[in-house]
């Protein structure tokens, strides 16, 4: 294990991006939560690893590639936009509500990741019983 995966609390399972990506946005809240009235470095720290996620986000969505339908990923684009206002305003000036708007957003889209893993796996299982019961009958 390396020194920076022994950093988080919990890590994320290889091989399934969504659950990775859904994992940052929880770290990426949790430490925006924790230095809300840390000292100002700590607070720049985090929103500046907040940041980096979203442009990392950013460039996946503008990558040709990206599988997402058109109006997902204008969501995701405006929303990020959002994401960097926000953030150049924070670095300017600390406000609680406006961490909190942040931290939210990452817990929100979050939970729409888990929550289409979960969704995808029920259809996994629900497919394999209907080929069990066709197979038997």
């Amino acid at each position: 294990m390396t020194t920076q995966t022994k950093a988080y609390q919990r890590t994320p399972e290889l091989g399934n991006p969504a659950r990775t990506e859904a994992w940052a946005l929880l770290e990426s809240a949790r430490l925006l939560h924790q230095a809300k009235d840390a000292p100002i470095e700590d607070f720049r720290a985090a929103l500046r690893k907040n940041w980096r996620l979203w442009t990392i986000f950013q460039a996946s969505l503008l990558e040709p590639d990206c599988t997402l339908p058109a109006p997902v990923r204008g969501n995701l684009l405006g929303l990020s936009n959002f994401v960097d206002r926000q953030t150049a305003e924070l670095l300017a000036v600390r406000d609680a509500k406006k961490v909190d708007v942040l931290v939210n957003i990452n817990r929100q889209i979050s939970e729409g990741l888990l929550e289409g893993q979960r969704t995808g796996a029920r259809g996994a299982q629900n497919a394999a019983v209907t080929a069990q019961l066709q197979e038997s009958a």
